[in-house]
């Protein structure tokens, strides 16, 4: 799953791609948002954690879990 995650002052958006479901990554956005002094972590697909001040993040772009063609999509 593709996440975009837009950071206050920042002009480009971190994407981070993980192996979590949506609802699991919106059930950890929303206990980071609980906290007033928190952090927003996320691990992606290799391991590598993103970690935010949650009065930093702008907006979190959840994407929905797609499969990618394999190969070549054009037919003759």
């Amino acid at each position: 799953m593709e996440l975009k995650i837009a950071v206050r002052s920042v002009h480009r958006e971190i994407i981070v791609e993980t192996d979590l479901s949506a609802d699991q990554v919106e059930e950890e956005l929303r206990k980071s948002l609980a906290s007033d002094r928190g952090v927003f972590s996320i691990t992606d697909v290799k391991g590598r954690r993103v970690i935010i001040p949650v009065k930093s993040l702008g907006f979190v772009e959840i994407g929905e879990d797609e499969t990618r063609p394999v190969g070549f999509g054009g037919t003759l």
